[in-house]
C-alpha cells in the first residue's frame, strides 16, 4: 500500500466499487440500457474497469501488486462476461466486446498509474489534512 493517512477508508471505497460492478454486471439493465445507442455499453465498461484499474494504481505502491491487480481486474470482467451467458441468460448476454472493452479499461488505467498521476491520492489526502487540521 502507499503510504496513505486513511489506507482503511479508501481501500475499502475500493473494495466496494469492485462488488459495485460485480453486482451491477449480474442484475438486469435498467430498461433506459435498450434506448442506448447500439454498443454505446462499452464505454461504460471501459469507463468502470479504468476507473477500478486507476484507483487501484493509487493504492498499490508495489509493481508487483499492481500487476496482480489489473490481472485480477481483466479476469474478473472475462469472469462476469461469462456469467451474464451461463448464470443470467434472461437478462443478460455474454459479449466478447465486453471483455474486450474491460480489459482496455483495465489497461488504460494501469498505463495512466505508471505516471505522476498515481500520486493524486496522495496529494488530495494531504490537501484534506491540511484542511482539517485548520478547523
Amino acid at each position: 500500500m502507499r503510504p496513505l493517512r486513511w489506507p482503511r477508508l479508501w481501500l475499502g471505497l475500493w473494495c466496494a466499487a469492485v462488488l459495485a460492478v460485480i453486482v451491477l454486471s449480474l442484475v438486469p439493465p435498467p430498461p433506459m440500457a435498450t434506448q442506448m445507442p447500439r454498443d454505446s455499453d462499452k464505454l461504460l465498461h471501459f469507463s468502470a474497469y479504468f476507473a477500478l484499474a486507476f484507483s487501484a494504481m493509487q493504492l498499490f505502491a508495489s509493481l508487483r501488486t499492481r500487476w496482480i491487480v489489473a490481472i485480477g481486474l481483466v479476469a474478473l470482467g472475462l469472469a462476469l462476461e461469462w456469467a451474464q451467458g451461463v448464470l443470467v441468460p434472461e437478462a443478460r448476454s455474454a459479449d466478447a466486446l465486453d471483455g474486450l472493452a474491460n480489459a482496455l479499461g483495465v489497461l488504460a488505467g494501469l498505463s495512466l498509474g505508471a505516471t505522476g498521476a498515481a500520486l493524486w491520492l496522495l496529494r488530495l489526502e494531504s490537501r484534506l489534512a491540511a484542511c482539517l487540521a485548520r478547523r
